[in-house]
């Protein structure tokens, strides 16, 4: 399984970025989920969306960010609104099923004026 993330870049406090997680399989009954490493820390869940579709997010994104599932394109998304400096981190989006998981090769969001 393969996991393509993309979207990443480089944007002020207050902007927007929306991350794709294009997967080489079909994702219907798959759980889908974005994490996120900072220099220097430890990889965190950002959000994650189960197969039938519940959502859970961090409470450090709650209200800003919305993960969501296209099982046609087998593609999960993370739309970022009202980014600030301390989400700049390398974001990888991950599938899980059963006992496997699968990660993507990440990409780097950077907010900063």
């Amino acid at each position: 399984v393969q996991l393509q993330a993309s979207g990443g870049g480089l944007v002020q406090p207050g902007g927007s970025l929306r991350l794709s997680c294009a997967a080489s399989i079909s994702i219907i009954g798959i759980d889908m989920g974005w994490y996120r490493q900072a220099p220097g820390g430890q990889r965190e869940l950002v959000a994650s969306i189960i197969r039938g579709g519940s959502t859970n997010y961090a409470d450090s994104v709650k209200g800003r960010f919305t993960i969501s599932r296209d099982n046609a394109k087998n593609t999960a998304y993370l739309q970022m609104n009202s980014l600030k400096p301390e989400d700049t981190a390398v974001y990888y989006c991950n599938a899980k099923l059963d006992s496997w998981s699968w990660w993507g090769q990440g990409t780097q969001v950077t907010v900063s004026s």
